[in-house]
């Protein structure tokens, strides 16, 4: 009988924080865009649609595996479902409850962030599960990524406050999209071997580890860079000093990112938790703090 602990691992809690905290700093950035003084019931809905958000990436995280398996006995063989530790049934039955949790959860945050995780969850099922399966595709892949780990994000915690219509949003929603576009693929290089086997071009498989490297380093650095460049322009509204701050601080930790994954490509493939792997989703908590900040404090 599989444990707690064997649940609690298959659904990756680590990977839970960002879209927990991502959603909390964009309602912020919303709250502070609009001048919105915060509310028992603005509070309600905003804790209820971070919890929504958390939930459905667990879901997600389990589908993955699911369809993942036989990827997973090569290169993730300690996992719940390669080990038996959990049926595969029981998996299936808790990632269609979480998703179904979470779309109902949405629908008492706002139609517009119900709207958003009915899209949010095919996206999440299309990277994973047949017919679609994009992880197949290389940059494909990457792209149904980072839309809903990315931009997505983004739209939803605003969703939460404020109508998504409006123009700023969209903006805080590209420079994410662009960074998770590329730093997406640092999962991938330890994974070669499975995803080869499994029938998954990813990007380290197309154009070889070194190459791969090269083509997402930009990431790191130029969304970053963006939030200096929408500040001046005046297409971002938040506080110019938190902002030119957060962009420089931003760009210069993905600067030393990029130095560990070009230093030495070859070690990506050895290790499955390379230390660029932990500092993309430390970078896009610290990223998602301080858009908060810079809309809520204005001086």
């Amino acid at each position: 009988m599989a444990k707690l602990s064997d649940y609690i691992e298959l659904i990756r809690p680590f990977t839970l924080l960002p879209p927990f905290m991502g959603f909390i700093c964009f309602a912020a950035v919303a709250l502070g865009y609009g001048n919105i003084e915060i509310n028992s019931s603005i509070f309600i809905k905003i804790l209820i649609g971070a919890i929504s958000a958390s939930i459905l990436n667990a879901g997600s995280n389990i589908v993955n595996q699911i369809f993942d398996i036989e990827i997973d006995r090569v290169n993730k063989p300690e996992r719940p479902l390669p080990t038996g530790r959990i049926k595969m049934k029981y998996a299936v039955v808790l990632a269609i409850c979480l998703y179904i949790l979470s779309i109902f959860l949405s629908y008492l945050v706002s139609i517009q962030y119900f709207i958003i995780v009915l899209i949010t969850a095919f996206i999440t099922y299309a990277y994973s599960g047949y017919p679609f399966r994009t992880k197949r595709f290389g940059i494909l892949a990457n792209i149904t990524m980072a839309i809903p780990r990315g931009g997505l994000l983004v739209i939803a915690g605003w969703s939460a406050v404020r109508n998504v219509f409006e123009p700023e949003v969209w903006f805080i929603a590209l420079i994410f999209f662009l960074y998770i576009l590329g730093a997406s693929t640092t999962k991938d290089f330890s994974d070669i071997e499975g995803d080869r086997k499994g029938g998954c071009s990813t990007l380290p498989i197309i154009l070889g580890v070194k190459r791969a490297v090269i083509a997402i380093t930009p990431a790191f650095v130029v969304p970053f860079i963006l939030i200096i460049i929408f500040r001046v322009v005046g297409l971002l509204t938040g506080n110019a000093i938190i902002l030119y701050s957060l962009g420089i601080i931003l760009s210069m930790w993905g600067i030393y990112v990029s130095w560990l994954l070009l230093r030495n490509p070859d070690d990506l493939c050895l290790e499955a938790n390379h230390p660029s792997w932990k500092h993309m989703y430390l970078l896009m908590v610290v990223a998602q703090i301080g858009f908060a900040s810079s809309y809520l404090i204005r001086f």
